[in-house]
């Protein structure tokens, strides 16, 4: 094994030797991710989350424990959000080619505390870039990538599209356009657990970035058509659509002001991390979708060379149909954090946060809950060209 890997890292040194002798090249190896620890105080003020709900790893709104139980207090430390990555490139008849893969270890089941704390890897990204086609699973066009600068997963969960998934994009300049992964989940007629959508057309998206002196802007639509099958096989099918738009302001040399909003009919799991599915149904099985807006706003403000600090308050706001979807059903949801942040290196990240989320449901249910968050981060990558 020693002999192995010895001749592992010969064998990268000489191609990365051979590719300084080469003024163009055109081919390369990519591995890279980071290494993060979280040390994760949390009280919940109604109730204890189950031992292997996300909530206890990052912040997903509709995990939040509800209802009249009273505080709990919960410490946990975990190292399922650093991911690694594999890009290899090249050039296929002039154009250039490349395949991607990204996996990580959160939301994985399959792993406890006892003894080692093993948890499955996850993926996260794998497609294959052809000149101007993403064909694979990647970041959904409908979602702008802009995230606040947080120490969780996510940050302001409630007021982001966020969602990857299989899909064919074509990218034109500025402009994008794909055809996505349409499954849709609905609520049953009275409520309850949801029901999986029935095929169709795919989801189809078109997105606008704006590069300009002062900053970014993105604006996605989407439009899909939710379909599902009665008892007796009779197409139900209604059309839903959203439109949203981020932006990255420069505040000063290194400060910014992010920010995002979404409004749509049908949205579901595009937005705050699945908090409320796309429809509900009536006693016809016809369906009637759930519109929903959100949004977030960041700030991010540089105090010295090494230190800085992201504030964010984010919302989400559902219009449910309580005489057919019952009461049941997510109807609220904020949170709002801050930080400081000791960046030792580009590579090298140390700090705190403080977190307060809420969710309500229509029955006025509630749950809420205050987290400190102290984190280590490690970013690395390392790329060998190869030469013709």
């Amino acid at each position: 094994m020693r002999k192995l890997i010895i001749f592992g890292f010969g064998l990268l040194i000489s191609i990365s030797a051979k590719a300084q002798e080469v003024e163009l090249p055109t081919a390369y190896f990519e591995i890279g991710g980071y290494a993060k620890a979280d040390a994760l105080i949390t009280t919940y003020f109604n109730g204890q989350p189950a031992p292997q709900s996300p909530i206890k790893d990052i912040h997903i709104p509709s995990a939040i424990p509800i209802g009249p139980l009273g505080a709990t207090h919960d410490t946990y430390f975990h190292a399922k959000e650093s991911r690694v990555h594999f890009d290899i490139g090249g050039k296929i008849n002039g154009k250039q080619i490349r395949t991607y893969l990204e996996i990580d270890f959160l939301l994985s089941k399959a792993g406890d505390e006892r003894v080692s704390n093993s948890y499955n890897p996850r993926l996260r990204e794998l497609f294959i870039e052809y000149d101007n086609l993403i064909v694979g699973q990647t970041w959904s066009n409908f979602m702008v990538l802009i995230l606040p600068d947080d120490l969780d997963f996510i940050g302001a969960a409630e007021g982001m599209v966020f969602n990857r998934q299989p899909q064919i994009r074509l990218t034109f300049g500025e402009w994008r356009f794909s055809l996505e992964n349409p499954q849709a989940f609905i609520t049953p007629n009275g409520g309850g657990d949801f029901i999986a959508s029935t095929g169709g057309l795919p989801d189809i998206t078109a997105r606008k970035d704006f590069n300009e002196s002062w900053g970014t802007l993105s604006i996605a639509t989407i439009a899909r058509t939710i379909r599902i099958r009665d008892d007796q096989n009779k197409l139900h099918f209604s059309p839903g659509f959203g439109l949203t738009l981020g932006s990255r302001i420069r505040t000063g040399q290194r400060n910014d002001l992010r920010f995002m909003f979404t409004a749509g009919n049908g949205l579901g799991r595009y937005v705050g991390i699945a908090f409320v599915n796309a429809g509900v149904l009536d006693s016809n099985y016809d369906i009637n979708l759930i519109g929903s807006v959100n949004g977030y706003i960041a700030y991010l403000h540089h105090w010295t060379e090494n230190w800085k600090s992201s504030f964010n308050i984010s919302g989400f706001m559902a219009m449910n149909n309580t005489e057919l979807g019952g009461f049941d059903q997510n109807r609220y949801a904020w949170s709002a954090s801050g930080n400081l942040l000791y960046q030792v290196s580009p590579e090298l990240l140390f700090g705190g946060e403080i977190m307060a989320g809420y969710r309500d449901q229509e029955s006025l249910e509630l749950g809420s809950f205050l987290r400190f968050q102290f984190s280590a981060k490690y970013n690395f990558r390392y790329r060998a060209y190869l030469a013709n």
